[in-house]
């Protein structure tokens, strides 16, 4: 299994270069949950469009996202565009590819919700003259999105699981450096389990975050 004062050294050696890919996850990770929810909430209010039409179009899109594996979604931005002379840096890839795919979890989530409501509120404001955008940012947003903390915290926490195969793209994020760690030392159990610990860290970090803004913003039943 190798020494542990070996494995020590060559983290100690390497730890400026994992911390950068540490960084390099966080960002990936928090950026894709912003612009996924974003996203997400522009889909989700589309899936509530009077048009027949655009309602047809964004559950596709939902569907589509949701059925494609994320792995496959990368490798056709990053391996496959280039041959229709499209290349794009594997941070764009990434950035692009997952939040397409969050958002498409983030709009079913928030599409559930939804279906929860009670509809007389929705009556009650379109009886006092609001608009559907009124409604929707008024009444109707606030109230999916409390709803649906625990299902976004949960995307967030995948989002920071997931974004360990950006690495496959050539994209420099934390795991790829403990990849390299291992592969200097051979070590394998070792910086795999430097990686978990890591990882299981930073996601306790978000669900305590989570309880705290989900008992603040819990809707009394």
């Amino acid at each position: 299994m190798g020494s542990w004062p070996s494995f020590w050294r060559d983290l100690s050696e390497q730890m400026p270069l994992i911390l950068a890919g540490l960084l390099n996850t966080i960002e990936l990770a928090g950026l894709i949950s912003i612009s996924g929810l974003l996203l997400g909430i522009v889909v989700f209010y589309l899936t509530l469009s009077s048009n027949r039409f655009i309602r047809y179009v964004i559950n596709a899109y939902i569907s589509f996202f949701i059925g494609m594996p994320l792995i496959v979604l990368l490798f056709l931005m990053y391996y496959g565009l280039p041959q229709w002379g499209v290349r794009l840096s594997p941070y764009t890839v990434a950035f692009i590819g997952f939040t397409f795919n969050v958002a498409a979890y983030n709009a079913a989530y928030l599409k559930t919700a939804y279906n929860g409501l009670d509809k007389t509120q929705i009556e009650a404001a379109t009886a006092q003259g609001f608009n559907s955008w009124q409604i929707f940012i008024f009444i109707t947003l606030p109230q999916v999105i409390r709803l649906s903390i625990p299902a976004l915290t949960n995307q967030v926490i995948g989002n920071l699981k997931d974004s360990s195969v950006a690495f496959l793209i050539q994209y420099t994020e934390f795991f790829a450096r403990v990849q390299e760690l291992a592969a200097t030392n051979f070590q394998f159990f070792k910086a795999y389990m430097l990686a978990a610990l890591v990882y299981l860290a930073l996601v306790s970090i978000i669900v305590l975050v989570a309880r705290a803004v989900e008992r603040r913003y819990v809707i009394p039943a």
